[in-house]
């Protein structure tokens, strides 16, 4: 797979674009002035592998709590900011290291130049986020009144320009819609018309089966054309959850560079363990693990380990006892009440040698 040729930009530490890998974002649930319930929010979503934190920034006194915010995390913050630049400004200087916002919807271009003179000297990058529901009167009227795929395009062109007449560089654009199709589209279309990184999602997913379904065909969609430099899933969730899930959407598009991977086989008439319940524990003391691996949960010894040959480790089920494998090789029998122990047992021993090397 081909990605996409963008400039980079950096948001804090992570490298946004050109040759960094995918990045996962997240947004808090709660506002900055919030700050003990915000930071430990922050830092969860970190634990779970989230990169960057959007914040909602809806009053001055949200913008100046960003300081607290900030000086109680190392995760890269980004402040959601709305209609008034002047929030802008108070968050840059709260120490924010990215911030979402739309040119055209800050009034005239002096309050964009305000806003620019003050992120340029921190090259302070700019998220332009064009959302199919939001989009203004004049576009909708210019493609038949209503949502569409070209009309998120010719919008983002809008403010595009606007920061490009101000010598601003340093952006990334997001075409979000509900409508898998049309956000699909909106990114195919705009990723040929610039260079600029591209932040994937499809907005108002849903909950967490509907939206994780929702946003793998979207985002994955794109991943495989190689387009997307950033991504969020939009859950109504817990926002660890959205983390969780964009991890599998790159790893199955085959992006992620970290954690670890299950992979198990659907039950079957030869199944002769109770194989869900195996996976989902598997799965769940898998969570912590960031080094690359992929551990395979089979329920047939007969056929298991060959199906499950580039797995790293797995275990496979028989009546009563199964096997450890790895590389589809077994190593031993062990009962099936021990299977899942042994399986991390494995792994572990393996992950502390990776460490003295």
């Amino acid at each position: 797979m081909t990605r996409r040729k963008t400039r980079q930009i950096h948001i804090g530490q992570v490298a946004i674009g050109g040759d960094a890998p995918v990045s996962i974002q997240s947004m808090s649930t709660f506002t900055p002035t919030d700050i003990t319930a915000a930071v430990k929010q922050i830092n969860e979503l970190a634990d779970a592998g989230c990169d960057i934190v959007r914040l909602a920034v809806p009053n001055r006194a949200s913008a100046l709590a960003l300081k607290q915010v900030k000086a109680q995390t190392d995760v890269p913050l980004v402040a959601d900011i709305h209609f008034d630049y002047r929030l802008a400004l108070d968050a840059i200087d709260s120490g924010v290291d990215g911030l979402r916002i739309n040119p055209g919807n800050i009034g005239s271009m002096e309050n964009v130049l305000k806003v620019v003179e003050k992120a340029k000297p921190k090259r302070i990058p700019i998220r332009i986020g064009i959302n199919a529901g939001s989009l203004p009167e004049h576009i909708l009227e210019s493609y038949g009144g209503h949502p569409t795929a070209q009309g998120m395009v010719a919008s983002a062109l809008e403010h595009i320009r606007i920061l490009e007449q101000a010598d601003y560089h340093e952006m990334k654009i997001s075409l979000k819609s509900t409508d898998v199709p049309m956000m699909v589209e909106a990114y195919r279309t705009l990723a040929d018309q610039c260079d600029y990184p591209l932040h994937l999602g499809v907005t108002e997913a849903g909950t967490v089966m509907r939206g994780s379904i929702k946003s793998a065909m979207g985002i994955g969609a794109l991943l495989l054309d190689g387009i997307g430099d950033t991504i969020r899933v939009s859950l109504t969730a817990n926002p660890v959850e959205e983390v969780k899930v964009a991890k599998m959407i790159l790893q199955a598009a085959g992006y992620s560079t970290y954690g670890a991977v299950m992979i198990s086989c659907p039950t079957c008439g030869r199944c002769q363990v109770d194989l869900i319940p195996m996976a989902a524990e598997v799965e769940k003391r898998l969570e912590g693990i960031k080094t690359p691996l992929r551990v395979a949960v089979m329920g047939c010894v007969v056929n298991g380990p060959g199906e499950a040959r580039e797995a790293d480790f797995g275990i496979a089920g028989g009546n009563g006892q199964g096997v450890l494998f790895r590389k589809g090789k077994v190593l031993r029998t062990v009962s099936e009440d021990d299977l899942v122990d042994e399986l991390m047992k494995e792994i572990n021993q393996y992950l502390a040698e990776e460490k003295k090397v």
